[in-house]
């Protein structure tokens, strides 16, 4: 019987083009259209751009970092750099200056894939900080209609510091298919295939090495759950330099289905959808969450309209159970023509399963996409754990938690509350930091995630709050401000909470607003928020509401006596959160402090 995946991830694409040859293996847009790539096709490119490394002077065991958004050519460098021997390390393109030269120099990275002219000049500006950088190298798009657009993307660069481009145009003198196939043959499963840096809510990033054994256990737990194959495309618009995304990258592929990759514009990505008609979606919560309060806002703008809307999402969930009354077929049926099927169009109307993790997502927003049809899977990982602990799947769903542990992955609770992971995708530790290593893996293998959480009687994992964000109140009261955090997001009027509260009298609040929603429900109440949004009474009074709520579904000790109304949201060019859109807390509470001490009365 056929393997169901290569040994390592250096002779991936060799082995898919085999497998699959002739399949599509990536849809993109090109010049406003969609164009298709097949698996020889990908290999081919895959062969182009691993020789080119070679040609570069690249050695098994070196970094090559690469900066750029989500985009074929991505994976074309990914899979080249790997069939070198080498390591690849992703870098955010968001990443800010300092950022960007401390991951590039403690991996000591010697070439950098670009993603533009842009990125380039970042990476040359920073050269005298980068003492092992030898090349900076554009990404070219590998098509031969772009290359003449290439050539002329580059002049603002100084040509005599970086290569371009990198894939089609740059010749890889010297540099054999025979030598690659020699060097991606003697990569074993111990080898590092990246240095994954963390997103850095506290101090800097801190990279993960993620040997090729790491990620292929991963594939050999997870490929069993969730089926895939020729036919099957997934949609894909996370970014790269992020863990889930590649998982979702390597099991696609493995599987012989399609990616599809989004246009480039993020506000862009629901319209895409119904274009890209994608089986399989991976995504943060945030999407699902903004397309039920969408919904919801169109169906306010009805007459009784909310009270269709609920009722619709309570028998399509009753349906999903298997639970709906013979008395309310018709109703079901209306709802279907009315609702459910305009919201599986507008998925694309072929979505099989989405899959979310990275945060919670709101219960009322799972109901509504299975009232619809639509099944979404939340998962649990770290970047320490190859990217996945736990996972819910067809066989084995329970909503509200992150579901069992995966194949070959231990999880047990600490006396404190806190998670140990261990398995075989426990990554070797970090990058020249050893110290750290020890904090994290202990000496029996186990892997402290630093979150806290609880296995339920029949195995399913639920995450309850982070170990290091506990809140100790003056009054010696321990308080997990998730809990209530997440209880305020559930009014789609709030962006974000934010609890503050360690070493004071009580816990309060920040909150940020969800401007767009804000704006569409002041637009139909007929309201002037002119100026500050949050100097609104109604404004205010939305999130009174929420908090109020919240409130109610918490102790008492973890209640908030007062909040703090922001104007806009948080985001990752501000430094509130990171490029995976983790709060940094801190960052967030040196920023609003003087805001936080007029809640206290200064």
């Amino acid at each position: 019987m056929d393997a169901v995946r290569p040994d390592t991830l250096a002779v991936f694409t060799r082995w898919t083009a085999r497998r699959y040859g002739p399949e599509p293996a990536q849809r993109f847009r090109r010049a406003g259209g969609w164009r298709t790539r097949t698996y020889a096709e990908l290999d081919a490119l895959v062969g182009e751009a691993g020789r080119a490394l070679l040609a570069l002077g690249v050695a098994p065991g070196e970094r090559v970092a690469v900066l750029a958004e989500t985009r074929p050519e991505w994976t074309c460098t990914h899979f080249g750099v790997l069939a070198t021997g080498a390591v690849i390390v992703p870098v955010y393109p968001t990443a800010g200056a300092e950022e960007l030269a401390w991951v590039l120099s403690d991996s000591g990275s010697v070439v950098v894939v670009c993603d533009d002219e842009a990125q380039a000049a970042r990476v040359t500006a920073l050269r005298e900080r980068l003492p092992a950088l030898r090349e900076v190298v554009l990404m070219d798009r590998a098509d031969a209609a772009d290359v003449a657009d290439a050539a002329d993307a580059v002049d603002a660069v100084d040509p005599s510091r970086v290569r371009t481009p990198f894939l089609s145009s740059f010749a890889p003198a010297g540099a054999t298919a025979e030598e690659l196939d020699a060097r991606a043959a003697a990569v074993g499963a111990d080898d590092d295939a990246s240095i994954v840096y963390t997103s850095g809510t506290t101090g800097l990033p801190k990279g993960c090495r993620l040997t090729h054994g790491n990620l292929g256990a991963i594939q050999d737990a997870t490929l069993p759950l969730i089926k895939g194959g020729p036919g099957d495309s997934t949609y894909l618009y996370l970014p790269l330099a992020h863990l889930l995304a590649q998982l979702i990258q390597f099991t696609t592929l493995l599987e012989g289905g399609e990616l599809a990759y989004f246009g480039g514009r993020i506000e862009d990505v629901i319209s895409e959808l119904a274009e890209a008609r994608p089986t399989h979606l991976p995504s943060v919560p945030r999407l699902f969450e903004k397309l039920h309060s969408v919904v919801l806002s169109l169906a306010e703008a009805q007459e009784g309209g909310r009270e269709r809307f609920e009722e619709a999402v309570r028998l399509g969930v009753a349906a999903a159970d298997g639970a709906l009354p013979a008395a309310s077929r018709d109703a079901y049926e209306a709802a279907e023509k009315s609702l459910y099927s305009l919201v599986r169009g507008a998925l694309g109307g072929r979505l099989q399963w989405a899959l979310t993790g990275g945060a919670p997502i709101a219960p009322a927003t799972l109901d509504f996409l299975r009232a619809c049809g639509i099944a979404v899977f939340e998962g649990y990982g770290m970047t320490e754990s190859a990217g996945v602990i736990s996972l819910n799947h067809p066989a084995a769903v329970r909503y509200g938690t992150v579901g069992r542990p995966i194949a070959g992955c231990e999880v047990r609770i600490a006396d404190d509350g806190e998670v140990l992971a261990r398995g075989p995708m426990v990554f070797p530790g970090y990058h020249a930091n050893a110290g750290a290593t020890a904090e994290t893996v202990d000496g029996e293998g186990w892997l402290h995630t630093g979150d806290l959480g609880a296995l339920d009687e029949d195995g399913f994992l639920r995450i309850t709050g982070r170990k290091k964000e506990l809140i100790i109140t003056s009054s010696g009261k321990n308080i997990t401000p998730t809990e209530v955090e997440f209880a305020i997001q559930r009014s789609r009027f709030v962006s974000r909470a934010v609890m503050v509260g360690d070493h004071r009298p009580h816990p309060v609040a920040l909150i940020a607003l969800d401007t767009e929603e804000v704006a569409a429900w002041a637009a139909r109440e007929g309201l002037d928020l002119a100026g500050a949004p949050s100097a609104h009474p109604a404004v205010r009074a939305l999130v009174e509401a929420a908090v109020s709520e919240a409130n109610a579904s918490v102790s008492r000790p973890a209640r908030i006596r007062a909040f703090h109304v922001l104007d806009g949201e948080f985001t990752v060019e501000s430094g509130a959160l990171t490029p995976t859109l983790k709060l940094r807390r801190k960052a967030v509470t040196e920023r609003y402090a003087a805001e936080i001490d007029a809640l206290y009365g200064g």
